[in-house]
């Protein structure tokens, strides 16, 4: 638990409510200057082919604060289509890219 609120505490997050029930949620990691990550994004199950996940990346792309970037990223299984949309396509050379996944401590 204290992991998530710190992820939260330093990230720009955008909450989704339908009367006053979270159904959605998007996490943005960024330096507000070149670079986000756009991560934790969901809608719950029944309320999915509702356009909420259009709605939510519009809440996102078109926020203030993230106008002036140079390049976003983001990893997804199952949602290349919502994402295309924004202009998001697959790394042109994902051998450049490297991760580090640790285990938490």
């Amino acid at each position: 638990l204290k992991t998530v609120q710190m992820a939260i505490e330093n990230s720009l997050c955008f909450f989704m409510y339908s009367q006053k029930k979270q159904v959605g949620f998007a996490r943005i990691v960024t330096d507000y200057s070149v670079f986000a990550w756009i991560m934790d994004v969901f809608i719950l199950d029944e309320y999915r082919k509702l356009g909420l996940g259009k709605k939510l990346m519009e809440a996102v792309m078109n926020h203030d604060q993230l106008q002036n970037l140079q390049r976003w990223g983001l990893a997804t299984s199952d949602a290349h289509g919502l994402y295309e949309q924004y202009g998001f396509k697959n790394l042109k050379k994902p051998e450049n890219f490297m991760e580090l996944v640790s285990k938490p401590s």
